[in-house]
């Protein structure tokens, strides 16, 4: 089992403290297994396992407790008040005003709670102003390159190739190590049919599937493409798919919301403010690009790079834009934990000098100190008046 050591790290700090902490992500993505993980390293540390209480409310055997009220008797009969007990309730949005159980169990002392959702809906405004100052989000992403690498066999390079194809969720990797790739299509699959009932269908009442799919696969295939509500309305009309503004924007906001897509906000350099108009939009993992377009996908190797390396910007900083200074664009700028500017371009090759000269021509338009970077599958390292050019196989492994 691979550790999530980044987001252990989090818990840990977090841990005991007068907070709840919230677990979003995609399903599948490890949430329930970091509960697993965490839970282990509290016994290893002295906590009794009598102190830890753990439910997967989309069990089945877990039913009968997916009423507030039921689950709070449940808990408060099994939880030692004369000691620090550590809940763990995993999917928590199955439970009808859930968010009045967590403000109860949050307001006993001797809890300390921990709660996972697969959907953004259970922090819409309503429970954020409910809940306001009480609780901190940590967003779970797929395997980064370098968990994957780290439980994987092989040259760097090599599996590389093989995460950009098939991606990081976890039990992909687990059935490429029990040498049964073949059947990770399948998995994907089921995973996306889940994720498509269960956390978009139900919850934002979708009524025509055709519909919401050729939405799906046309942002599928726009990865690294600015568009907009009204841009993918008018690109489907001329396709004969009659889909208009505000339908595709709601279709969008429940890719967002049930972490399917992240969307990328434009960020004007020059002016230092957030734009209005036109995003970019993220999946969470590129081994759905295969199960929504076809293994005969044109999406081009640079877009797939170009998501890795947003997805990994996003476990490392504390926001993540695509740039805009004067015409030109730049990947992303980064606003890191200490409060500094980054910026980013990522290409697949800049082999040749008129390939090398487009990527770095949005840098020189930027009149400022900030770290640069250019990320490209080159081997090797160089430097260009201050722009770093790195490998980004060794960038992601955290070696540079």
């Amino acid at each position: 089992m691979i550790k999530r050591q980044a987001y252990l790290d989090k818990l840990h700090k977090l841990c005991d403290q007068n907070i709840i902490k919230i677990i979003t992500g995609v399903r599948r993505s490890g949430k329930s297994t970091l509960f697993k993980q965490f839970q282990q390293e509290l016994i290893d540390s002295g906590i009794k396992p009598k102190h830890i209480i753990s439910l997967n409310l989309e069990e089945m055997e877990n039913e009968a407790l997916l009423e507030r009220h039921v689950l709070n008797d449940y808990i408060m009969r099994i939880a030692d008040e004369g000691a620090k007990n550590y809940i763990f309730l995993d999917e928590i949005q199955k439970v009808p005003e859930f968010e009045k159980l967590v403000d109860s169990l949050y307001a006993k002392d001797f809890i300390d709670l921990y709660i996972t959702g697969s959907n953004a809906y259970m922090l819409s405004s309503e429970l954020a102003t409910f809940l306001s100052g009480r609780y901190i989000e940590i967003k779970i992403l797929p395997f980064s390159f370098a968990e994957y690498f780290g439980g994987s066999d092989g040259n760097s390079s090599e599996l590389f190739a093989r995460y950009m194809e098939t991606g990081g969720m976890p039990e992909v990797l687990n059935l490429i190590n029990a040498g049964a790739k073949s059947e990770v299509d399948d998995y994907l699959r089921s995973v996306y049919q889940t994720v498509l009932e269960r956390d978009i269908t139900q919850k934002k009442q979708i009524r025509n599937k055709a519909d919401f799919e050729v939405v799906l696969k046309f942002t599928t295939d726009s990865i690294g493409s600015l568009i907009s509500p009204n841009k993918i309305a008018t690109r489907l009309s001329e396709q004969k798919n009659i889909v208009n503004k505000t339908t595709v924007d709601s279709y969008l906001l429940a890719l967002v919301d049930s972490f399917v897509f992240y969307k990328a906000e434009r960020y004007d350099i020059k002016g230092r403010n957030i734009l209005q108009t036109l995003n970019k939009y993220y999946l969470v993992d590129t081994g759905f690009i295969r199960i929504l377009l076809g293994k005969d996908s044109n999406i081009d190797r640079g877009h797939i790079l170009e998501n890795i390396v947003y997805l990994e910007l996003l476990r490392r900083h504390a926001a993540v834009w695509v740039g805009k200074v004067d015409q030109k664009e730049v990947d992303f700028v980064v606003r890191t934990e200490s409060g500094d500017t980054e910026y980013y371009q990522v290409s697949e090759t800049i082999n040749g000098e008129q390939a090398r000269e487009r990527e770095l021509a949005p840098f020189d338009k930027i009149r400022n100190h900030n770290a640069k970077y250019l990320l490209t599958l080159d081997a090797g390292s160089e430097t260009y008046n201050g722009v770093k050019r790195l490998y980004v196989v060794d960038w992601l492994l955290g070696s540079l």
